[in-house]
Formats: C-alpha cells, structure tokens, sequence
C-alpha cells in the first residue's frame, strides 16, 4: 500500500504568514517612496536636471560667464533666475491683463492692511504669496480676514495679495522671442508650450468616505499631511456619487496638481495674442506666463484673461510633467529651451546688457537665504 505524502507547505506558511504578494504589492505601491520612485515627475530637482546641468555648464562657456541667462530678460532681476521680485513683474504687464494685486511690506501691520484692501476694492477670496518665492513656496488662499492676519504674522517676508481669479481654466503658456526690431529678428515670437492645470479633486461614489477617496489617488495621497490638516473634520464624510471635492485649488504641481499636456491649443490665433501681451512688455523675451480664463474661445480672442504671474529664465515648460511624458522627450524638451536662453541671452548681451556679476549674484542668493530662514 503507498503512503501519500503530505502536500509541501510554503516556506512562508510554514511559519504562520499567509502572505498575498498580489496584496502586499498593492500596499506598497500606495506608499509615498514607491509613488515617487514609478514617476520621475516627483524626483528630486537636482536628480532630473543633473543632465541639464552638464548642458548648462557646456552654455556658461561659450558665453564666458555662469550668469549668461541674466540678459536674457533685461527688465527682470537675474533675468528671472532667482530672487526676482513678482511684483517688479507684474507691473510691467498692462492692467487689463492682470488680477488686482496688492503689495505688502513685511513691517506692515494689519490696520494698513485692511485699509488698503478696502482701497482697491479686494474681497474675499484672496491669494496671498511671497513676493519672492517659487515652486507653490507659502502660496495659500484666503478666504476670510482671520486666515490673512495669520499669514501676514507667520513670516517677516515681503508678499502679495491678490484677488482670486475664479475662471475655470488655469494654462501655463511659454513664449520666447529674439531680440531686436520686429523688421531684423524674426516676425513673431513662438509659443512653445502649453500646459492645463488639473486641481487635485475628489469624485464620491456613495459608498467610500473622504478619507479612502483620498486613499486611491496618488497625487492625494502625496499631500495627506496637509490634506489631513485641513479636512480631517470631513474624512468620514461620504460623498454623493458624482459628487466631486476640490481638495487643494491653487495651481502648483507641489501642492498635487495634474499637469496636462495642452500644446494641442498652440495655433496662430494664440501666438498673436501672447505677441500682442509681451510686445507691451519693455525687456521681456523669454519665460512663461501662469493665467487663467474663461475658456479657450476666450483665448483666443483675447478677452478673459487673467495672467497670475510670468515667470522668467527659470520658468519650464511644464507640459513635459504630464503622467507618463518620456523622460527623454522631456530632455529633449529642457535642452531646447536652455539653447534659446542662451542665443536670447547671447543676442541682448551683443546688444550691450550686460552679464550679472558674481558679487551680484551673492547679493542675490544671500538675501533669498534670508528670505527662506525669516518664513521658516
């Protein structure tokens, strides 16, 4: 008579876990580390542009200074590198083009502050900024007069308040053009890219509350913390199906905004609009305009924008963070932009702009250290 022997055990079971591998990779991939690793869009800064980097060197060369780009935009401090004053920015566009926006020292107290407001006719809500500060840094929305006496005493920093555009589409919109009369360089400037801003959001299906919504989506699940901070009243909270929740509505990547990919929208119609803004712009050539409007008809025919902010020679073109851009396009894409930095900066330094000295630039990065160490 055979004796059948038993069934081998697993080694894992052996000692009592039943482990799911199916299970335990689900787990992991909802982790913070393991989100970042699968999309280099969530790299470190110094990771992704270490290529850049190289390319930039190779630049600073053929232009004998590290500070070329500087000239890139002469009416812009370090040609809007860094530092640069956002204020100093928007009063060189026309007011038709831009929100009411309120400048604000840092020794300001808070009666000047309502007095002002209620001067230039500003209500609720508001977006109140750093003056100098990039990548979303302290950008935060207003929406009574308690938030904004908090945020005034929070930090000794210089900042903006402005008035909230609530248009349904946000865009980031590229544009360069070479220097020179219109005759001599080239007959328009270029709109390069395109980016539409998502705001992170939430849809109810009826049967999971806030708390697991924000648990299926990776970009919410990056901003738990703060997510938790300022809805965690609400995480128990079922919503309705369909029913959608905007969790963060400011348009910076770092706060969990979708960056798409839009340069679909770039036609003639829009170039001639952007030449038509920038052309009223004294010593503009190069960086990116964060605007929002009414919808893209409106874009095109120019009425119904409202430009937040532009961004100089440290602006990106953001369309390449879009989930899933090839890591490859995106570099081909950054060392196109940095070769026009360059010819513009090259082309206004021929033209008698001078380069930013080192001395200049310490001045510079001293006083944005300082900035950074007074808001911590």
């Amino acid at each position: 008579m055979q004796t059948l022997s038993p069934p081998a055990t697993a080694p894992m079971a052996r000692f009592g876990l039943n482990w799911n591998l199916s299970q335990v990779y689900q787990r992991l991939k909802t982790r913070p580390f393991f989100i970042r690793l699968r999309h280099w869009e969530y790299w470190p800064f110094a990771v992704v542009y270490a290529p850049v980097a190289l390319y930039y060197l190779w630049l600073s060369l053929k232009a004998r200074s590290f500070f070329f780009f500087s000239a890139s935009n002469p009416s812009i401090e370090t040609g809007g590198m860094l530092g640069e004053s956002k204020r100093a920015i928007l009063d060189l566009i026309s007011d038709e083009w831009k929100p009411k926006t309120l400048f604000v020292a840092a020794s300001t107290d808070t009666n000047t502050i309502r007095k002002q407001l209620a001067m230039n006719n500003m209500t609720y809500p508001l977006i109140a900024k750093p003056d100098a500060g990039e990548r979303g840094w302290r950008v935060q929305r207003i929406d009574r007069w308690e938030e904004l006496i908090q945020y005034a005493h929070s930090a000794p920093i210089d900042f903006l308040l402005q008035e909230y555009v609530d248009e349904p589409l946000e865009l980031g919109v590229f544009y360069y053009r070479l220097p020179g009369p219109r005759s001599v360089g080239q007959a328009q400037g270029v709109v390069s890219s395109v980016v539409q801003k998502e705001f992170l959001t939430i849809r109810g299906n009826g049967r999971n509350c806030v708390e697991e919504l924000i648990g299926q989506n990776e970009r919410a699940i990056l901003q738990l913390p703060v997510l938790k901070q300022q809805y965690g009243h609400l995480f128990h909270q079922v919503l309705a199906p369909g029913e959608t929740m905007t969790l963060v509505g400011i348009g910076n990547h770092c706060k969990g905004t979708k960056f798409l990919n839009a340069n679909h929208l770039i036609t003639p119609e829009l170039t001639r609009i952007f030449d038509q803004i920038s052309d009223t712009i004294d010593g503009f050539y190069f960086g990116r305009y964060d605007l929002r409007c009414r919808s893209v008809t409106d874009l095109y025919a120019g009425r119904h924008i409202r430009i937040m902010e532009l961004n100089g020679a440290g602006a990106e073109p953001a369309h390449i963070y879009q989930p899933g851009f090839s890591l490859r396009e995106a570099y081909r894409v950054l060392f196109h932009h940095w070769g026009v930095l360059y010819d513009i900066s090259r082309d206004n330094h021929r033209r008698g702009v001078p380069y930013m000295t080192l001395q200049e630039a310490r001045q510079v990065w001293k006083r944005n250290q300082s900035t950074k160490k007074a808001a911590a």
